[in-house]
């Protein structure tokens, strides 16, 4: 149950570590798996020692978000219990998202993290081709 203020783990490669929601899309509810959400980026991911100023690789061209942007993300994971139509609950321990373009691609390349079940039945199948695990 995402809704306004929610605070969420970003799973990509984007740049973005924390992002908050800040709109629900196409819906006057709270959002759930699957749902398509705009959020702001609140924390960004640094990339470690080799992304620093005499590394290979700049930090502003590993990041592909900055701290600040407002983006469009699906939510992947909620801590709200959620039944299935096959009678099992799932409830994930945090509340989590990926950042996509307005085409609805993924910005990152990589996802680390388990995501669930719903992004088939949803239509969000380059995010499930990228995820390691769905649950």
């Amino acid at each position: 149950m995402i809704q306004l203020k929610s605070m969420l783990n970003v799973i990509d490669n984007s740049g973005a570590a924390v992002a908050e929601c800040v709109k629900v899309l196409k819906m006057h509810r709270a959002a759930k798996t699957g749902d398509r959400i705009i959020v702001v980026v609140q924390k960004q991911r640094n990339f470690g020692p080799e992304s620093g100023p005499g590394g290979s690789v700049s930090v502003s061209a590993a990041n592909k978000v900055r701290r600040g942007d407002i983006r469009h993300a699906v939510v992947v994971r909620t801590a709200k219990k959620l039944q299935r139509p096959d009678g099992s609950v799932v409830k994930f321990d945090d509340n989590a998202c990926v950042l996509i373009n307005k085409g609805g691609d993924p910005i990152g390349t990589r996802l680390n993290g388990i995501v669930g079940k719903e992004l088939r039945e949803k239509k969000w199948s380059k995010i499930l081709s990228l995820a390691p695990m769905h649950l």
